[in-house]
């Protein structure tokens, strides 16, 4: 069965589209979706870091340390901006980081999933592999990130809240909303 690929906006031609958020908001698998509903390539920021150090982000982080996997996955955003546009899902702590904000405002439009608590922890709990939940309760930690990340993922372009609803139908609202801010910017002309 062929998926009717949808047009992609006007303004978003020549730009990435980055899916920014916490832990379990569900970048990745919402990021399959929309590029593959808009007929661009998917690139998950942590597949490429992996790839890149030849190891897990988990290996990363007991080996290095967080500040060493910062400055690898500033290097591999930037990389990965300064190719072909697409749809990127980038780990949860890279919008903290200011040059990348800029890096992504330069080529694309940064699309926040904020998900609360409650949907956070649900997804995070029976999954391991994230370095920053192994050091603690999972829902403390997450409480923490929330009111460290929260402040400066409002800054990106679009905010859209997620819950437990299909996947697809939250990728259908991120599209819309995409699409109508072409049409508004149409009309405010």
């Amino acid at each position: 069965m062929n998926q009717e690929i949808i047009d992609l906006p006007d303004w978003m031609q020549g730009k990435f589209i980055v899916l920014v958020g916490l832990m379990g908001a569900g970048k990745t698998k919402l990021g399959r979706i929309i590029a593959s509903s808009f007929g661009l390539p998917f690139i998950d920021a942590d597949s490429e870091i992996e790839k890149a150090a030849g190891c897990s982000i988990q290996e990363i982080f007991d080996r290095f340390g967080e500040d060493y996997f910062r400055d690898g996955e500033r290097r591999v955003i930037q990389r990965i901006l300064g190719a072909k546009p697409a749809v990127l899902a980038t780990g949860g702590g890279a919008y903290m980081n200011e040059d990348i904000r800029k890096e992504i405002a330069d080529h694309g439009a940064a699309v926040w999933l904020r998900a609360d608590l409650d949907l956070l922890v649900r997804r995070t709990e029976r999954r391991s592999g994230r370095p920053l939940l192994n050091k603690g309760n999972g829902r403390a930690i997450l409480s923490k990130l929330i009111d460290e990340r929260y402040p400066v993922y409002a800054s990106a372009d679009f905010v859209i809240d997620v819950s437990d609803e299909p996947a697809p139908e939250t990728a259908k609202r991120i599209m819309t909303e995409l699409i109508e801010h072409q049409m508004e910017a149409e009309t405010s002309k």
